[in-house]
């Protein structure tokens, strides 16, 4: 008795390990994700070539891109190019137009005012307001990331065979990359997904090629038909490509990681940051409109075109692929594309909850929590979902998480229009009339199809 006694018993061993791996976790907000530790970490030097600083500012609009990209998208763009050809592809372009004009918006009032958008808005507004609005903002994220846990599952299941609902819960595991990232520098997380979409736009390009679409039918696809848009459908649809491509949490994540660049904080320093923090912005939503146009024309090319007009999800576009195309290659780019593509929009994610929290109620928390934390609240309706409507209500689970995104923007894009326009907060670096007047048309537009989505839901 006397031997078993000293030795240590299998619950004081287990407790013991449980220490050792608190001790092991970052207790304190740890970069590359927490604004705080991250903001001015990035030097521009003075008299760099213009390729050079260039190349320096480059990054905070890749960051934002992949949330144009993500799983959720997929859904509605694979929907729209299925059920109605190359009909809708101009929504996705005037959507990545809107979305251009807003997150220049964004990132002019974090270089010109030198605080994000939450931030802004916990000084401006009532204690009451920030809340709400940390709320919705909340729920943004949330949704989000629902439409990253289906898409990762979805790619696990369709390239590996795993069950849909393990690999929802196997997604849980992407908190230990953010672990694995503790104390590396932001350019090394900027460098990560620079990887991931170059991934997702070489496989897109090669379905084009392998697709073979119509050019004459794509140039008639760009022309805006708003009779198309009289049909209920096309129009719900319109809203789910409007919601999958501006994402509110972007407002908040573009205006705090532009701040990442240490530049001189002049007039003259923050008008060559404006300058070059534009062109990286563009160059990155171009990329993801063409990423979305891709996915949409490959749609309609291959199951429109082949009279499969009822292709509403992602596994279902997955095996039609290659007995449509004839291309055994067809499919697995498809699945590898998805899987990058879920992944990608995982860090973006962490990032954008640090800066809501941080900035919304100046909390800080270890960056791996913030990860858990929108996690897990995500699996639930993902697994809930999945486990009472089936594998095959993915597609819809997508779109009505794209459609919950484009409730939240109005919200978050009022008080972004009131912020940029107003001098006595952005300087002589106020919005000029015409980049306002822009932004209150695509906030009209967008709060007048949310109006008409919750008409058409409860009549």
């Amino acid at each position: 008795m006397r031997a078993s006694a000293d030795k240590p018993s299998l619950w004081s061993r287990a407790a013991a390990g449980v220490s050792a791996l608190r001790l092991s976790l970052p207790r304190s907000a740890t970069a590359p994700f927490c604004p705080p530790e991250v903001r001015g970490t990035i030097v521009v030097p003075l008299g760099l070539p213009v390729l050079q600083k260039l190349l320096r500012f480059a990054g905070p609009g890749l960051l934002v891109s992949v949330g144009y990209m993500d799983p959720g998208n997929w859904a509605t763009d694979i929907e729209a190019g299925s059920r109605y050809g190359y009909g809708l592809l101009f929504v996705v372009v005037l959507t990545s137009l809107a979305a251009i004009l807003l997150q220049i918006l964004s990132m002019r009032l974090g270089i010109a005012a030198g605080r994000d958008l939450a931030q802004m808005v916990r000084e401006r507004y009532s204690p009451a307001a920030a809340r709400f609005l940390w709320l919705l903002a909340e729920l943004a994220i949330i949704a989000t990331d629902v439409a990253e846990v289906l898409g990762s599952a979805l790619a696990i299941k369709l390239l590996f065979g795993l069950p849909l609902w393990l690999g929802i819960l196997a997604t849980i595991l992407d908190t230990v990359v953010v672990l694995g990232l503790k104390g590396q520098g932001f350019r090394q997380i900027e460098a990560i997904i620079l990887g991931l979409v170059v991934t997702i736009g070489i496989c897109f390009a090669l379905e084009l090629a392998i697709s073979r679409p119509n050019g004459q039918e794509i140039a008639s696809g760009l022309v805006p038909s708003f009779a198309l848009l009289q049909e209920p459908g096309a129009l719900y649809l319109a809203v789910g490509i409007l919601g999958a491509t501006v994402m509110p949490h972007n407002l908040y994540l573009h205006s705090s990681i532009v701040q990442t660049r240490l530049v001189r904080p002049d007039v003259a320093g923050k008008r060559d940051a404006l300058r070059y923090e534009t062109i990286d912005i563009v160059g990155a939503l171009l990329m993801a409109a063409l990423v979305n146009a891709a996915i949409l024309i490959v749609a309609a090319s291959t199951f429109h075109a082949a009279g499969h007009t009822g292709v509403t999800d992602i596994q279902d576009a997955y095996r039609l692929l290659e007995p449509i195309t004839g291309a055994a290659i067809a499919a697995p780019l498809f699945g590898i594309a998805l899987l990058a593509s879920g992944q990608s929009a995982t860090f973006t994610g962490t990032v954008a909850g640090q800066v809501v929290l941080e900035g919304f109620l100046n909390v800080w928390i270890p960056c791996w929590q913030r990860r858990l934390i929108t996690r897990g609240l995500a699996l639930v309706p993902a697994l809930a979902g999945i486990l009472i409507l089936g594998d095959d209500a993915v597609g819809q689970l997508l779109v009505v998480s794209q459609v919950v995104l484009s409730a939240q923007l109005p919200f978050a894009i009022f008080p972004l229009l009131r912020f940029t326009a107003d001098r006595g907060i952005m300087g002589r670096f106020a919005s000029p009339l015409w980049l306002t007047l822009g932004g209150w048309i695509v906030f009209g537009v967008i709060t007048a199809a949310n109006i008409w989505l919750v008409a058409r839901i409860f009549t």
